[in-house]
């Protein structure tokens, strides 16, 4: 999930992750299901800014 979400955070799609993850989309969808849940944020760039603060 870690990378999951650091890729996404640097702007990668999610066929662009899953080919870099060597997994389906739609795993890639599922997992960041569970990422936003867990960091309680609703699009990918809350997730870069929740990522990219200290």
């Amino acid at each position: 999930e870690t990378r999951l979400a650091l890729l996404v955070a640097e702007g990668a799609s999610n066929q662009e992750a899953a080919a870099k993850l060597f997994v389906s989309v739609k795993t890639v969808e599922a997992r960041l299901t569970r990422i936003y849940q867990k960091l309680d944020v609703r699009s990918r760039a809350q997730l870069a800014t929740t990522l990219r603060t200290p």
